[in-house]
Protein backbone atom coordinates (compact mmCIF):
# COMPACT_ATOMS: atom_id res chain seq x y z
CA UNK A 1 0.00 0.00 0.00
CA UNK A 2 3.09 2.51 1.00
CA UNK A 3 4.61 2.17 -2.41
CA UNK A 4 0.97 3.17 -4.48
CA UNK A 5 1.20 6.06 -2.53
CA UNK A 6 4.53 7.09 -3.61
CA UNK A 7 3.62 6.36 -7.07
CA UNK A 8 0.83 8.77 -6.58
CA UNK A 9 3.26 12.00 -5.55
CA UNK A 10 4.98 11.79 -8.50
CA UNK A 11 4.07 14.62 -10.83
CA UNK A 12 2.23 14.65 -13.87
CA UNK A 13 3.17 15.75 -16.96
CA UNK A 14 1.75 18.74 -16.80
CA UNK A 15 3.16 20.19 -13.63
CA UNK A 16 6.52 19.56 -15.22
CA UNK A 17 6.22 21.96 -18.22
CA UNK A 18 6.69 25.14 -16.50
CA UNK A 19 9.38 23.87 -14.54
CA UNK A 20 11.23 22.81 -17.39
CA UNK A 21 11.30 26.06 -19.04
CA UNK A 22 12.29 27.88 -15.71
CA UNK A 23 15.26 25.45 -15.58
CA UNK A 24 16.32 26.31 -19.45
CA UNK A 25 16.64 29.74 -18.85
CA UNK A 26 18.61 28.87 -15.30
CA UNK A 27 20.67 27.17 -17.60
CA UNK A 28 20.90 29.75 -20.05
CA UNK A 29 18.62 28.80 -22.55
CA UNK A 30 20.11 25.57 -23.82
CA UNK A 31 21.22 22.10 -21.53
CA UNK A 32 21.34 17.93 -22.08
CA UNK A 33 18.29 16.14 -20.85
CA UNK A 34 20.37 15.33 -17.43
CA UNK A 35 21.20 18.78 -16.74
CA UNK A 36 17.33 19.87 -17.21
CA UNK A 37 16.39 17.41 -15.30
CA UNK A 38 18.64 17.56 -12.22
CA UNK A 39 17.73 21.64 -12.50
CA UNK A 40 14.05 21.12 -12.84
CA UNK A 41 14.50 18.68 -9.63
CA UNK A 42 15.93 21.27 -7.72
CA UNK A 43 13.16 24.30 -8.40
CA UNK A 44 10.47 21.32 -7.89
CA UNK A 45 11.87 20.25 -4.74
CA UNK A 46 11.31 16.58 -5.40
CA UNK A 47 12.93 14.28 -2.46
CA UNK A 48 15.28 11.24 -2.96
CA UNK A 49 11.98 8.57 -2.32
CA UNK A 50 10.37 10.42 -5.09
CA UNK A 51 13.65 10.85 -7.71
CA UNK A 52 14.25 6.87 -6.76
CA UNK A 53 10.93 5.21 -8.22
CA UNK A 54 11.62 3.24 -11.47
CA UNK A 55 8.81 4.03 -14.87
CA UNK A 56 9.04 0.23 -14.90
CA UNK A 57 10.95 -3.46 -14.09
CA UNK A 58 13.69 -2.57 -16.91
CA UNK A 59 14.78 0.33 -14.78
CA UNK A 60 15.80 1.97 -17.98
CA UNK A 61 14.44 5.41 -16.36
CA UNK A 62 12.39 6.39 -13.63
CA UNK A 63 8.91 7.34 -13.42
CA UNK A 64 9.65 10.97 -13.03
CA UNK A 65 12.27 11.13 -15.67
CA UNK A 66 9.81 9.16 -18.04
CA UNK A 67 6.95 12.35 -17.00
CA UNK A 68 9.53 14.84 -17.93
CA UNK A 69 9.84 13.21 -21.09
CA UNK A 70 6.23 13.52 -21.26
CA UNK A 71 6.52 17.56 -20.63
CA UNK A 72 9.77 18.29 -23.27
CA UNK A 73 7.36 16.50 -26.17
CA UNK A 74 4.43 18.88 -25.03
CA UNK A 75 6.41 21.70 -24.88
CA UNK A 76 8.25 20.97 -28.32
CA UNK A 77 5.12 20.67 -30.27
CA UNK A 78 3.89 23.72 -28.73
CA UNK A 79 6.59 25.62 -30.73
CA UNK A 80 8.45 26.63 -27.06
CA UNK A 81 11.44 24.35 -27.19
CA UNK A 82 13.92 22.14 -29.73
CA UNK A 83 15.89 19.59 -29.62
CA UNK A 84 19.57 18.61 -31.68
CA UNK A 85 20.47 15.89 -32.73
CA UNK A 86 23.33 15.50 -30.00
CA UNK A 87 20.42 15.28 -27.49
CA UNK A 88 20.96 19.43 -26.52
CA UNK A 89 17.48 21.16 -25.72
CA UNK A 90 17.06 24.31 -25.94
CA UNK A 91 14.65 27.28 -25.61
CA UNK A 92 13.30 28.73 -28.78
CA UNK A 93 12.96 32.55 -27.14
CA UNK A 94 15.57 33.01 -24.56
CA UNK A 95 12.99 35.89 -23.62
CA UNK A 96 10.23 34.06 -22.37
CA UNK A 97 8.07 34.83 -19.33
CA UNK A 98 7.13 31.94 -17.91
CA UNK A 99 5.12 33.85 -15.87
CA UNK A 100 2.26 34.59 -18.72
CA UNK A 101 2.52 30.46 -19.39
CA UNK A 102 -0.26 27.93 -18.06
CA UNK A 103 0.25 24.56 -18.44
CA UNK A 104 -3.33 23.20 -19.23
CA UNK A 105 -3.37 25.98 -22.18
CA UNK A 106 -0.66 24.29 -24.13
CA UNK A 107 -1.79 20.83 -22.81
CA UNK A 108 -5.09 21.48 -24.91
CA UNK A 109 -3.51 23.59 -28.30
CA UNK A 110 -1.32 20.27 -28.33
CA UNK A 111 -4.17 18.16 -28.01
CA UNK A 112 -5.99 19.56 -31.02
CA UNK A 113 -2.86 19.55 -32.82
CA UNK A 114 -2.60 15.68 -32.80
CA UNK A 115 -6.50 15.29 -33.27
CA UNK A 116 -7.10 13.55 -36.54
CA UNK A 117 -8.77 16.12 -39.12
CA UNK A 118 -13.10 15.59 -38.66
CA UNK A 119 -13.05 14.00 -41.66
CA UNK A 120 -11.78 10.86 -39.73
CA UNK A 121 -12.72 9.29 -36.54
CA UNK A 122 -12.67 12.24 -33.67
CA UNK A 123 -9.46 11.42 -30.97
CA UNK A 124 -10.39 11.75 -27.66
CA UNK A 125 -8.56 12.44 -24.93
CA UNK A 126 -7.06 9.18 -23.80
CA UNK A 127 -6.24 8.32 -27.86
CA UNK A 128 -4.30 11.99 -28.55
CA UNK A 129 -2.46 10.90 -24.88
CA UNK A 130 -1.84 7.54 -26.35
CA UNK A 131 -0.33 8.45 -29.58
CA UNK A 132 1.96 11.05 -27.68
CA UNK A 133 3.32 8.11 -25.35
CA UNK A 134 3.82 6.21 -28.50
CA UNK A 135 6.08 8.94 -29.48
CA UNK A 136 7.96 8.98 -26.33
CA UNK A 137 8.10 4.90 -25.70
CA UNK A 138 9.83 4.84 -29.38
CA UNK A 139 12.41 6.60 -27.93
CA UNK A 140 13.15 4.02 -25.19
CA UNK A 141 11.75 1.18 -26.68
CA UNK A 142 14.97 0.17 -28.31
CA UNK A 143 16.83 1.23 -25.45
CA UNK A 144 15.00 -1.68 -23.17
CA UNK A 145 15.49 -4.00 -25.90
CA UNK A 146 18.97 -3.50 -26.30
CA UNK A 147 19.67 -3.53 -22.67
CA UNK A 148 17.48 -7.03 -22.65
CA UNK A 149 19.70 -8.19 -25.56
CA UNK A 150 23.34 -7.30 -22.92
CA UNK A 151 21.85 -8.99 -20.00
CA UNK A 152 21.72 -12.32 -21.84
CA UNK A 153 25.45 -12.30 -23.21
CA UNK A 154 28.34 -13.86 -20.59
CA UNK A 155 30.02 -11.01 -17.93
CA UNK A 156 33.44 -11.85 -19.65
CA UNK A 157 31.70 -10.35 -23.34
CA UNK A 158 30.06 -7.55 -21.26
CA UNK A 159 33.66 -6.94 -19.86
CA UNK A 160 35.00 -7.19 -23.63
CA UNK A 161 31.98 -4.81 -24.95
CA UNK A 162 33.09 -1.79 -22.29
CA UNK A 163 37.03 -2.60 -23.49
CA UNK A 164 35.32 -1.94 -27.13
CA UNK A 165 33.46 1.30 -26.62
CA UNK A 166 36.23 2.69 -24.48
CA UNK A 167 38.22 2.46 -27.63
CA UNK A 168 36.00 3.85 -29.77
CA UNK A 169 36.41 7.00 -27.25
CA UNK A 170 39.50 7.26 -27.79
CA UNK A 171 40.84 5.22 -25.19
CA UNK A 172 44.51 3.30 -25.33
CA UNK A 173 45.85 0.60 -24.03
CA UNK A 174 42.74 -0.89 -22.79
CA UNK A 175 42.95 -3.82 -21.51
CA UNK A 176 40.42 -5.91 -19.34
CA UNK A 177 41.80 -7.97 -16.20
CA UNK A 178 39.41 -10.07 -15.65
CA UNK A 179 40.78 -10.49 -11.76
CA UNK A 180 38.67 -11.68 -9.13
CA UNK A 181 38.48 -10.02 -5.54
CA UNK A 182 40.16 -6.98 -6.91
CA UNK A 183 37.80 -4.42 -5.43
CA UNK A 184 35.48 -4.95 -8.58
CA UNK A 185 38.27 -3.56 -10.98
CA UNK A 186 37.24 -5.30 -14.09
CA UNK A 187 39.76 -3.54 -16.58
CA UNK A 188 42.25 -0.46 -17.00
CA UNK A 189 42.78 1.98 -20.05
CA UNK A 190 45.11 5.40 -20.85
CA UNK A 191 42.82 8.54 -22.21
CA UNK A 192 44.91 11.41 -23.65
CA UNK A 193 44.09 14.87 -23.84
CA UNK A 194 45.34 17.42 -26.73
CA UNK A 195 47.30 14.79 -27.53
CA UNK A 196 49.93 14.54 -24.40
CA UNK A 197 48.30 15.09 -21.04
CA UNK A 198 47.59 11.29 -19.97
CA UNK A 199 45.24 10.12 -17.43
CA UNK A 200 44.73 6.46 -15.97
CA UNK A 201 41.46 5.10 -15.73
CA UNK A 202 40.30 2.24 -14.01
CA UNK A 203 36.78 0.94 -14.96
CA UNK A 204 34.39 -1.63 -13.77
CA UNK A 205 31.35 -3.08 -15.83
CA UNK A 206 28.27 -4.17 -13.99
CA UNK A 207 26.17 -6.43 -16.25
CA UNK A 208 23.19 -5.58 -13.54
CA UNK A 209 19.95 -4.99 -13.57
CA UNK A 210 18.62 -2.51 -10.68
CA UNK A 211 20.46 0.19 -9.16
CA UNK A 212 23.86 0.49 -8.02
CA UNK A 213 24.64 2.08 -5.30
CA UNK A 214 26.74 4.04 -3.03
CA UNK A 215 28.71 1.23 -1.12
CA UNK A 216 29.40 -0.04 -4.93
CA UNK A 217 31.00 3.16 -5.49
CA UNK A 218 33.01 3.40 -2.59
CA UNK A 219 34.22 -0.02 -2.62
CA UNK A 220 35.52 0.98 -6.40
CA UNK A 221 37.54 3.79 -5.16
CA UNK A 222 38.62 2.40 -2.82
CA UNK A 223 40.07 -0.86 -4.66
CA UNK A 224 41.86 2.14 -7.30
CA UNK A 225 42.75 4.99 -4.87
CA UNK A 226 46.56 5.65 -5.69
CA UNK A 227 46.70 3.48 -8.48
CA UNK A 228 44.51 5.40 -11.24
CA UNK A 229 44.10 9.03 -11.72
CA UNK A 230 40.06 8.34 -12.35
CA UNK A 231 37.51 5.74 -12.05
CA UNK A 232 34.78 4.58 -14.50
CA UNK A 233 31.43 2.84 -13.52
CA UNK A 234 29.80 1.11 -16.49
CA UNK A 235 26.21 -0.57 -16.23
CA UNK A 236 23.42 -1.66 -17.43
CA UNK A 237 21.28 -0.38 -14.65
CA UNK A 238 20.87 2.67 -12.84
CA UNK A 239 22.55 4.27 -10.41
CA UNK A 240 21.01 5.61 -6.56
CA UNK A 241 20.89 9.28 -6.29
CA UNK A 242 22.88 8.65 -3.43
CA UNK A 243 25.87 6.73 -5.48
CA UNK A 244 25.77 9.99 -7.95
CA UNK A 245 26.91 11.43 -4.81
CA UNK A 246 29.52 9.57 -3.42
CA UNK A 247 30.85 9.41 -7.16
CA UNK A 248 31.20 13.12 -7.43
CA UNK A 249 32.07 13.86 -3.55
CA UNK A 250 34.63 16.61 -2.62
CA UNK A 251 37.68 15.65 -1.59
CA UNK A 252 37.80 11.92 -2.99
CA UNK A 253 39.20 10.85 -6.24
CA UNK A 254 36.41 11.58 -9.27
CA UNK A 255 34.42 8.62 -10.87
CA UNK A 256 32.41 9.02 -14.10
CA UNK A 257 29.59 6.82 -14.36
CA UNK A 258 27.83 5.31 -17.59
CA UNK A 259 24.69 3.88 -16.68
CA UNK A 260 22.13 1.80 -18.78
CA UNK A 261 20.73 4.71 -21.10
CA UNK A 262 24.28 6.29 -21.84
CA UNK A 263 25.31 3.38 -22.57
CA UNK A 264 22.85 2.69 -25.24
CA UNK A 265 23.57 6.18 -26.72
CA UNK A 266 27.28 5.02 -26.85
CA UNK A 267 26.23 1.93 -28.77
CA UNK A 268 23.94 3.59 -31.16
CA UNK A 269 26.94 6.95 -31.31
CA UNK A 270 29.51 3.94 -32.00
CA UNK A 271 26.99 1.46 -34.33
CA UNK A 272 27.96 -1.16 -32.44
CA UNK A 273 25.34 -3.87 -32.92
CA UNK A 274 23.03 -0.55 -33.13
CA UNK A 275 22.00 0.64 -36.83
CA UNK A 276 20.37 4.04 -37.56
CA UNK A 277 18.49 4.25 -40.73
CA UNK A 278 18.01 7.71 -41.86
CA UNK A 279 14.09 8.04 -40.92
CA UNK A 280 15.59 7.19 -36.96
CA UNK A 281 14.43 3.92 -36.69
CA UNK A 282 16.96 2.55 -34.68
CA UNK A 283 16.91 -1.42 -35.02
CA UNK A 284 19.27 -3.64 -32.31
CA UNK A 285 21.56 -6.26 -33.79
CA UNK A 286 21.00 -9.27 -31.29
CA UNK A 287 23.49 -11.77 -33.71
CA UNK A 288 26.52 -8.82 -32.98
CA UNK A 289 26.36 -9.04 -29.29
CA UNK A 290 26.22 -12.68 -29.38
CA UNK A 291 29.30 -13.01 -31.42
CA UNK A 292 31.40 -10.45 -29.42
Amino acid sequence: MGRKKIHDKVPTHDKMMIPTLEALKILGGSGTIDEINEKVYEIAGYDEELLEIPHNENGIQSKVEYRLAWARTYLKKYGLIENSTRGIWALIDNEIDTTKLKSDTILKNVREQTKKPKSEIKQNKEEVESEIDDEIEDQIDWKENLISIILTIEPSAFERLCQRILRESGFVQVEVTGKSGDGGIDGKGIVKLNGFLSFHVFFQSKRYKGSVGSGDIRDFRGAMQGRADKGLFITTGNFTREAIKEATRDGAPPIDLIDGELLCDKLKEFNLGVKTELIEEVSVNAEWFSKI
